[in-house]
């Protein structure tokens, strides 16, 4: 692999907390030099960074595929291509595939497949309890040596309080990281949309936030008596940052992330019944959307994660009803994240930082990260490059965005993955 030398860019990283001009120099497959000292070798390929920003490559912690099982929504290849236009260089693979990724062997499959056809770093996630059914736990304990770097129901919630209580129990002498999705299936049962008065008046069932919060309290509670790792996964309401907060100040090891569509969208979106908005959990209020991005900016939520889940035309041009909850969202997770960004709600630093350094502490990665010895997965960027989002130029193989035809700002010019680029604008 040839040298790679990228010069005069505004690097941007988090886990140092650096923000300068200066060059990088990238040698087998790792950064080798970093800082305006840096030189460019004769043999290197010199890149000028000149007017660009350059950060650390995206960590993605939620990605649901259809590969194996239903390989017309996603594969890995088509995910890892979208992937790489978006900056992410490293996403986690959801265990809900068929067959689920409940077995070591299924692990395994994951991660040559991934290593043979994304183009990106693949890290699967195995599931917590068998087939996803909130019944037998799963061995995480072998899961984890094979290579899962987190577990998690998908997003299918674990009613039974004693199978979770288990699992957070087991999992603390592996270490391992239970991501849950707090939500009371029976009070969400057939909800479509926020419960508000929006949905009244579009004739919609509502999903409560009281669903969310009420589970969230409950997971919270057991994380403390168990001394498990937990991370609330994609909370969507204000009400549940109330028992996050107190479990973060117990010294709880409770961590939360957010979607990018319910910091940069609100329930607003459902207006003429838009079914690529329809997502689980759903939009929700302004009210709900600003205390999100307080939470952010406060560091209360650890992780942004794009959420996404690619659904194909069959399954969302529907009445509002019928249709699928999803939206394909590797290629908008920077640029829509970065409009927090250019409206000056939560700074450059702590945006990057939720999705790079803070995600690969919690999963223990060396990614992430822009500093001498670290792997060069890294993203050239226009912050400032204005553009029309276009949902069918979209590399994944489901076409279904909510910000198509919007205006964004932040372009990915360039995509390293140890070194080696990935993708080029």
């Amino acid at each position: 692999m040839k040298p790679v030398f990228i010069s005069g860019a505004r690097i941007v990283d988090p886990a140092s907390r650096t923000d300068a001009v200066g060059n990088v120099f990238v040698e087998g497959g790792v950064i080798a030099e970093i800082g305006a000292k840096a030189k460019a070798p004769q043999n290197a390929e010199i890149i000028d960074g000149a007017g660009k920003t350059l950060i650390p490559g995206l960590v993605d912690m939620r990605v649901t595929i259809g590969e194996p099982g239903a390989e017309h929504k996603e594969t890995l290849k088509s995910a890892g291509r979208a992937a790489a236009a978006g900056g992410v260089t490293t996403m986690v693979v959801m265990p809900d595939t068929d067959p689920v990724i409940d077995d070591v062997s299924l692990v395994d499959f994951i991660k040559r497949r991934g290593e043979a056809r994304a183009g990106v770093r693949v890290l699967p996630s195995a599931a917590l309890t068998k087939h996803l059914d909130g019944e037998q736990m799963t061995e995480i304990g072998l899961l984890a040596e094979a290579g899962a770097v987190l577990f998690s129901n998908g997003s299918r919630p674990i009613v039974d309080s004693r199978v979770l209580r288990r699992a957070l129990s087991y999992s603390s002498a592996f270490g391992a990281l239970i991501a849950h999705r707090p939500e009371d299936p029976y009070l969400a049962r057939g909800g479509v949309a926020h419960e508000s008065a929006l949905a009244a008046r579009m004739g919609l069932a509502g999903i409560p936030a009281a669903a969310e919060y009420i589970f969230a309290e409950r997971d919270c509670s057991l994380a403390e008596i168990t001394g498990g790792r937990l991370l609330l996964d994609m909370i969507s309401a204000a009400r549940t940052l109330e028992p996050l907060r107190r479990a973060k100040a117990a010294g709880v090891k409770v961590h939360a992330s957010v979607s990018v569509h319910h910091l940069t969208l609100n329930e607003l979106e459902l207006n003429d019944y838009r079914t690529f908005a329809k997502f689980s959990p759903p939009l929700r209020s302004e009210d709900d959307r600003q205390a999100l991005i307080a939470g952010l900016r406060a560091g209360l939520i650890d992780v942004v994660v794009s959420g996404h889940d690619p659904r194909p035309p069959e399954e969302k041009r529907l009445p509002f009803d019928e249709a699928a909850f999803g939206a394909s969202a590797l290629e908008t997770l920077l640029p829509a994240l970065l409009s927090l960004h250019h409206n000056d709600d939560v700074p450059l630093m702590d945006l990057i930082a939720a999705v790079t350094s803070r995600p690969a502490d919690l999963l223990s990665l060396p990614q992430g990260r822009l500093s001498v010895g670290a792997p060069a997965d890294m993203v050239l960027l226009d912050l400032d490059a204005p553009f029309k989002f276009d949902a069918e130029k979209m590399l994944s193989k489901c076409k279904n965005s909510p910000f198509d035809a919007r205006l964004m700002q932040g372009r990915v010019l360039r995509t390293f993955v140890g070194g080696e680029t990935v993708y080029a604008a």
